[in-house]
């Protein structure tokens, strides 16, 4: 792996203390990776250094391929039963409860977000999550009967076997929840696992591994490299002993994911972009659905793939709700990301910031109006870090860039809208089919509308409700295939068919289509 690469044996944390910062390093074959080179990673709101990580190189990913392959070829965990696989996942799901409060912080730390988002949504639903993978592990039909075919006497059955080594890949914005999901169901089925994290946030999997290390899981079968996308991450999925790539990020990175992945035939799954509508139809209870309006785009300050970034209301209402949504925008807490107090933290980066500024600027070139935000709250705190206002347009219609383009920010679209068909249209009228919501006080009318949404996920009367009993993906470019909900282990096995002969009768079997009379007649 290079003179630049120590192998530490002694530390059994994820982190050490380097430059009197925390310092992660890379987990591979069970063992703790450092390199000399390292990213630093700054608090987005104050831009000081906060903790450093180790660098992969191709290398490194070659070896974790390499350790996850002969894991996999092993076959311990693969042959290990599916109760004693869950029991790894809830001894682990435990001790992440056990250190909640402080990995929470460490998330807020990295990514700005919001110390009470950070510990409900940040580590919160992994841990959910993890348990419920377990249970899905224990009531996995690994083998099923197929009838029996009476014309021939076959019977037969179906093994669910794994793939081998799968790679996934998580994005900055929700880095537990996406290691949590790319991981526990590929691990589940027996496969063996390479995560490459986000050079920006590359705690938590870390964190993971060593969770999992000392509930049991041998070593080699999960590993995790931290680098870029397009070198560490490029080299991941184009590897040939890498079976199934689930990625998450932008439609425009999954596209080259998938093209990358063709070359191989290889499986892929992909959770990507949203530009989700939120319909509030004219019966909808205004309290709750402003509400769930603020929460649905200001969330992680609009870094979330399923924000609610557009906005329909119905003309007769539009005017009532938009003074109501700014009256309540007023009252969202913007500051200290650790502070229990803060509603909204900072965006991520520098970067973001820059994205998010540009989109405002194409908005207003486009002709909307600037009904709210749309600059850094004013105060010497923010004079420093990445920060951002929720911002609000109206007068929008649904073929501008800021109603079709992902902002991933908390800027929110607001277009008005005549009738429910109407509404329907423009909804559908995207690229993107992540999430969608509807807002009214009659249910069935609400289902009504909801069955019509071209989206992967639509709720009613409320937003961001990522329940584990539920699959979660997209429609269109939003991405292929679903994770959690009760099928999402099938993502990570394939299908292998076994029938038997069961009448001992030559003259049972379709053996005269092509051979005629029998050789013993």
């Amino acid at each position: 792996m290079g003179a630049a690469t120590a192998v530490q044996t002694t530390e059994t944390g994820a982190s050490v203390e380097r430059d009197g910062v925390a310092h992660y390093r890379m987990f591979i074959d069970g063992t703790w990776v450092d390199t000399d080179d390292a990213y630093t990673i700054a608090d987005p709101a104050t831009g000081e250094i906060v903790e450093t990580s180790a660098k992969a190189t191709v290398d490194h990913v070659d070896a974790a391929v390499a350790a996850a392959r002969r894991a996999f070829v092993d076959g311990a965990w693969r042959r290990t039963a599916p109760v004693a696989r869950a029991a790894v996942f809830d001894r682990a799901a435990e001790a992440l409860g056990a250190r909640m409060d402080e990995i929470s912080s460490i998330i807020c730390r990295e990514t700005g977000m919001a110390i009470r988002t950070a510990g409900a949504l940040g580590v919160g639903f992994p841990m959910m999550h993890l348990s419920y993978f377990a249970d899905l592990t224990r009531a996995y039909e690994f083998t099923r009967a197929a009838p029996i075919n009476g014309q021939v006497l076959h019977g037969g059955y179906i093994r669910k076997e794994p793939l081998g080594v799968c790679a996934g890949i998580t994005p900055w914005n929700f880095p537990a929840s996406t290691a949590v999901w790319k991981s526990i169901p590929a691990l589940a089925t027996g496969n063996s696992v390479v995560l490459k994290v986000d050079e920006k946030t590359p705690s938590f999997a870390l964190e993971l591994a060593a969770l999992l290390k000392d509930a049991g899981l041998p070593d080699g079968v999960f590993n995790v490299v931290v680098g870029d996308g397009p070198t560490i991450g490029e080299h991941l999925v184009r590897h040939d002993d890498v079976a199934l790539i689930s990625f998450t990020g932008s439609t425009t990175t999954g596209r080259r994911v998938m093209a990358n992945a063709a070359e191989r035939v290889k499986r892929v799954l992909l959770e990507l972009g949203g530009k989700s509508p939120n319909i509030v139809l004219d019966d909808a209870d205004l309290d709750a659905a402003v509400d769930g309006t603020v929460y649905g785009f200001v969330l992680h300050a609009g870094q979330a793939c399923e924000s609610g970034s557009r906005l329909l209301l119905p003309a007769s209402i539009h005017d009532e709700f938009v003074d109501r949504l700014i009256a309540r925008l007023d009252t969202i807490r913007i500051g200290d990301p650790q502070d229990p107090a803060t509603d909204m933290g900072a965006l991520m980066s520098a970067e973001q910031l820059a994205r998010v500024r540009r989109y405002i600027d194409i908005g207003l070139a486009e002709g909307a109006t600037l009904a709210y935000g749309g600059g850094a709250p004013e105060g010497e705190r923010f004079a420093r870090g990445y920060w951002m206002r929720p911002t609000v347009f109206t007068n929008v219609s649904n073929q501008m860039r800021i109603a079709q383009e992902e902002i991933f920010g908390p800027v929110l679209s607001v277009i008005r809208y005549e009738t429910v068909d109407e509404a329907i249209a423009i909804a559908n009228d995207s690229d993107y089919g992540l999430a969608a919501g509807v807002w009214s006080t009659d249910n069935q009318r609400a289902i009504d509308v909801a069955e019509r949404l071209e989206a992967g996920s639509v709720w009613i009367n409320d937003w961001h409700n990522m329940s584990q009993h539920l699959p979660f993906g997209g429609y269109k470019q939003s991405g292929l295939g679903r994770e959690l909900g009760p099928d999402a282990l099938d993502e990570f096995v394939q299908d292998k068919s076994i029938t038997v002969d069961l009448s001992g009768d030559v003259s049972r079997r379709a053996y005269g289509i092509v051979l005629g009379t029998p050789a013993h007649a």
